[in-house]
């Protein structure tokens, strides 16, 4: 055995991560709202940058034709965001209040005291404060925070004010013209055992029939819960797609959609910099700031064009869900090789990204499902599996509901398909769907 000393002298290959390659990465991974911060901060950090109307920009050399061009040229604007000119009609609940209590025939004493009360509902419409807290604020007794309550909780809209869901749902029952004994009994002593579904107990001790109940849980599902929903203290938020899909003489094509970011361009007061060579600290300033521009253009283009090779992958992989709405069981790797690409690559492109179809709008990811083995040797997607257990739910007698045993041996004898019984726990889960003993009814 060799263990003699020596120089040697060996060529290799590695990959270095650079800032720039760091940049790139992460610039892949941002949403556009993300991207659209980023470039704003840019915008800060670099004198030469600067974000206005691309129909003014100034050429930048050695930057991607993607921002020096394509909107006079190439077309990819994507779609008029018309959402955006919609007006925000969700008047805030606060503001709602306020305005029944300045139209209230009271003290200027109580005004005052309920003006802090509504100041202290939650976004569900409850009140958040109790006694001792508003005696220490108001300087008010237990009495006096009761009869302020009880004023408040007569306000729109019902049940407003409540302090617990049960106080909530009692406030529109005795809104109501006619009376419901039994509801309210239920609701004021018995609503944890009845969400509890524990109604063979509970006719028991009301003395009451199973019938009845299921009457007072019918009844119960149109009171609102959450008062306060409809109501808004800020803005709606809307989802601007990052690319198109649409049809174009009998082909789909995928549009990106370049208007969800904000334009980059030369700022022209300090683009003279880049021309005085006598000093050569402010030169090679400027000239370092260039090239920080000209690389985070490169990036920016880099990853539109990523987005178009995977959306356009996806397109050649789906193209029955554009269709027809069928979705095939897709991973990563499928669109990895399609595009060309690493499946790291495909995963921050897919994240946080949405694409407009001709069936709504959905997030790249929502494209990947894991495949169930059928009986054809084909894999059936995730999603239409969960598509038939909601299908067959619907359909089951509510009096004898089918149990997930029943459902997994259903897909075996119809569809050819084997999936356990926790896998379709797992889905009626995701589903929202309750068990089956929660789904009984006695009427």
């Amino acid at each position: 055995m060799n263990l003699e000393m020596g120089l040697i002298q060996q060529q290799t290959m590695k990959l270095v991560m650079t800032q720039q390659l760091r940049q790139a990465i992460s610039l892949l991974q941002y949403s556009s709202l993300e991207l659209s911060e980023y470039i704003e901060a840019q915008a800060l950090e670099n004198p030469l940058l600067d974000i206005g109307d691309s129909n003014r920009d100034e050429v930048i050399r050695d930057s991607p034709v993607l921002w020096q061009d394509r909107e006079e040229s190439s077309g990819e604007q994507g779609k008029d965001p018309f959402i955006d000119r919609l007006g925000n009609e969700r008047q805030g609940l606060t503001v709602h209040l306020m305005d029944q209590l300045r139209m209230l025939d009271c003290r200027e004493k109580t005004k005052e005291q309920l003006e802090y009360f509504i100041h202290n509902i939650d976004e569900n419409g409850y009140l958040i404060v109790n006694e001792q807290e508003a005696a220490i604020e108001l300087g008010i007794t237990p009495d006096r925070f009761h009869e302020l309550s009880a004023i408040l909780q007569h306000f729109d809209p019902l049940g407003v004010g409540a302090r617990s869901l049960s106080e909530c749902l009692l406030l529109q029952l005795q809104a109501l013209p006619e009376e419901h004994p039994v509801i309210e009994t239920i609701v004021r002593h018995y609503l944890q055992a009845f969400a509890g579904k524990k109604w063979k107990w509970l006719a028991e001790e009301m003395q009451i029939t199973l019938e009845e109940i299921q009457e007072a849980h019918d009844f119960i599902q149109t009171l609102n819960p959450r008062p306060a929903q409809g109501f808004s203290e800020s803005e709606a938020e809307y989802i601007m797609p990052d690319v198109y899909i649409e049809k174009h003489n009998g082909e789909w094509a995928v549009i990106l959609n370049d208007d969800s970011l904000p334009k980059i361009r030369l700022n022209r007061q300090y683009r003279n910099l880049l021309h005085q060579k006598s000093d050569k600290e402010t030169f090679d300033y400027a000239h370092s700031k260039y090239k920080q521009l000209v690389w985070l253009l490169k990036s920016i283009d880099q990853r539109q064009q990523t987005i178009r090779a995977v959306t356009e992958a996806i397109v050649e992989y789906q193209p029955n869900f554009l269709e027809s709405g069928e979705l095939r069981p897709m991973t990563l790797k499928h669109i990895a090789e399609r595009a060309d690409v690493h499946e790291s690559t495909v995963s921050r492109t897919t994240n946080g990204k949405y694409v407009q179809t001709p069936r709504g709008c959905y997030e790249l990811k929502a494209f990947f499902s894991k495949g169930v083995s059928g009986n054809a040797g084909e894999d059936v997607s995730a999603s239409m599996v969960k598509q038939s257990i909601r299908c067959w739910i619907e359909q089951e007698n509510k009096q004898k509901p089918i149990s997930d045993q029943k459902i997994a041996d259903r897909f075996k004898q119809d569809e050819g398909i084997k999936i356990s019984r926790r896998a379709i726990a797992k889905y009626r889960d995701e589903l929202n769907i309750p068990a089956s003993s929660k789904r009984k009814r006695f009427a």
